[in-house]
């Protein structure tokens, strides 16, 4: 299974496709100098694989690297943060 994360700003949203084909999204919305994350799925034929904890990861990391930060809405971007403290220092 090959995956791969991909930021689309003109989206305004970061995907992950699993063998060619789209199976997760995380939106933000760009307010006050952050990233708020509203929003992440995942298609239902592919939960419990780890596909959301990728996605979210890839699109903190690339936060970070752009010298972002973010507001966790999502609940799962939320618990994600709350699960891997190295990522606290994101939040606005």
């Amino acid at each position: 299974m090959a995956t791969e994360v991909r930021h689309e700003p003109e989206q305004s949203r970061y995907t992950i496709s699993v063998d060619g084909r789209l199976a997760g999204i995380a939106e933000y919305e760009e307010r006050g100098g952050a990233l708020v994350f509203p929003h992440t799925e995942i298609d239902p034929l592919l939960r419990g694989q780890g596909l959301g904890a990728q996605l979210v990861q890839a699109a903190l990391d690339d936060v970070r690297a752009r010298g972002g930060r973010i507001v966790p809405v999502c609940w799962f971007v939320a618990q994600f943060v709350d699960e891997h403290p190295e990522y606290e220092d994101l939040l606005a």
